[in-house]
């Protein structure tokens, strides 16, 4: 279960953004924003995967966004492929932001197409920190771009990904000579994998606080 958390109607480019909002615990560090997987195939902020990642964040002193992008939940719009969902995530940092002007230090995380979607957003909204879990690189027709800072990204990937092949993040991560974590006999979904999988954000996200 989460521990108190709030829906937000956040503003977007499409309409009202849904967005799950998760209090800092103990000391503030800054904010985090986690965008969710493909809702064609389900994703939504209730998803386990992001709501892992959300706890180990907040426990760290971040006040996380999980918002439900265009077409998901009581979102308003429809799916866009990454391109309107990237307006989406941006929209929230600003809004997030603005609830928290005393914070400056910003995690964009996502998983899956999520992951995708934040690889565009940290473009412009420039992250301290960019945490990918299986994200679904080299897996649309529109390539992502490289990350804007690859000594501040973390990459977690199944193994046994079954949706995402492990050589696509990877083929993603070479040019950049940024690591990719790997946990065996995981699939994508982390089934049966969720506290390892905790317990390697906050192993790995830490050094880079």
């Amino acid at each position: 279960m989460l521990q108190t958390h709030t829906i937000l109607p956040f503003r977007g480019q499409a309409g009202l953004l849904e967005t799950l909002y998760l209090p800092a615990q103990g000391q503030e560090r800054g904010i985090a924003v986690i965008n969710h997987p493909n809702p064609t195939q389900g994703g939504t902020f209730t998803n386990k995967v992001i709501q892992t990642a959300a706890k180990v964040l907040c426990q760290k002193g971040f006040h996380c966004y999980l918002p439900n992008l265009r077409g998901t939940g009581n979102s308003a719009g429809s799916h866009d492929y990454g391109r309107g969902e990237t307006d989406d995530c941006l929209d929230v940092v600003s809004q997030a932001r603005n609830r928290h002007p005393q914070l400056s230090k910003l995690i964009l995380g996502g998983f899956s197409f999520g992951g995708y979607v934040s690889v565009f957003a940290a473009q412009q909204c420039a992250p301290d920190i960019l945490l990918l879990i299986g994200p679904a690189l080299g897996h649309y027709p529109v390539p992502a771009p490289p990350a804007p800072r690859p000594d501040k990204t973390l990459i977690i990937h199944g193994a046994e990904d079954e949706v995402v092949a492990l050589h696509k993040p990877l083929s993603w991560a070479a040019p950049q000579n940024l690591p990719v974590i790997v946990l065996p006999e995981s699939s994508h979904f982390f089934h049966g994998k969720l506290i390892v999988l905790r317990d390697t954000v906050n192993r790995f996200i830490t050094p880079l606080l």
